[in-house]
């Protein structure tokens, strides 16, 4: 973004309501052209948003549109803040977390767990908010939402500053990573019949190792493995519990 676009985003997603900045009123507001390029972007990928895109969406001209919002990257932030799920719908959730375990140290790891659990199910609504959401970006109030409740979560656990920001990078990449890799998959044409990432390596892999096996025994035993006792589908969580299990150690640490 330019230092214009910054500005110009920051006022649309933290300002009062804009206004068109000339013309006559035309009826559109800031969230219905969010949710129309948002509506695009769902169907077509983040490439298949532009002004006109979403000014023919909108049944108005695309001069109209620059009233309310002056350029694409203006309009993906507020797509952004439009398609994430509002953070208050976590609330609850983290809640019964914290107090199911407040006897394990205040509950951090589930309620991190289900910070982590609703982040991916947004990415997985919304594929091109992981495109949209990488590099040095203005974020609104819904974004800023979910850092804080990651957070609020590691309170009290004895982390500095740093260390809690870290983390929630840290869990926070584990999340992008899965839904990046399931994302790709959809993309490649793969998932027939509702085989998830994991399940789809196992028989991509299977039919080279069918035949190359005894070249890489080590992997042919851990997929025969899979394949015997189930297992996959689980790389979201497993990881996720070994990135807590880290952290549990770094926190029984600082509290000794």
């Amino acid at each position: 973004m330019t230092s214009e676009q910054w500005s110009a985003a920051v006022r649309l997603l933290w300002g009062p309501p804009a206004k068109p900045a000339r013309g006559p009123k035309r009826g559109l507001t800031l969230e219905g052209i969010a949710l129309a390029g948002v509506g695009i972007a769902d169907a077509e990928g983040l490439g298949g948003v532009s002004m006109q895109r979403v000014a023919a969406e909108l049944a108005v001209t695309k001069m109209a549109l620059y009233r309310y919002v002056p350029g694409k990257a203006e309009l993906v932030a507020l797509m952004v803040e439009a398609a994430l799920p509002d953070p208050a719908g976590l609330d609850a959730g983290l809640a019964a977390a914290a107090a199911g375990a407040a006897s394990a140290g205040g509950g951090w790891r589930e309620q991190l767990g289900v910070w982590a659990r609703g982040l991916y199910e947004g990415f997985r609504a919304h594929p091109w908010l992981l495109e949209a959401t990488v590099g040095a970006r203005v974020m609104g109030p819904r974004e800023l939402g979910w850092m804080e409740r990651a957070l609020a979560a590691l309170d009290g656990c004895g982390l500095s500053g740093a260390e809690a920001m870290d983390s929630v990078v840290l869990v926070a990449g584990h999340v992008r990573g899965i839904a990046e890799q399931e994302r790709a998959m959809a993309g490649g044409g793969g998932g027939a019949g509702g085989e998830g990432p994991d399940a789809q390596l196992v028989v991509m892999l299977g039919e080279v190792l069918r035949a190359r096996g005894d070249d890489y025994p080590a992997l042919a035993a851990a997929l025969g493995s899979v394949a015997e006792q189930g297992g996959q589908e689980q790389a979201l969580l497993y990881g996720l519990e070994r990135i807590l299990d880290g952290l549990g150690l770094l926190v029984e640490r600082r509290g000794r």
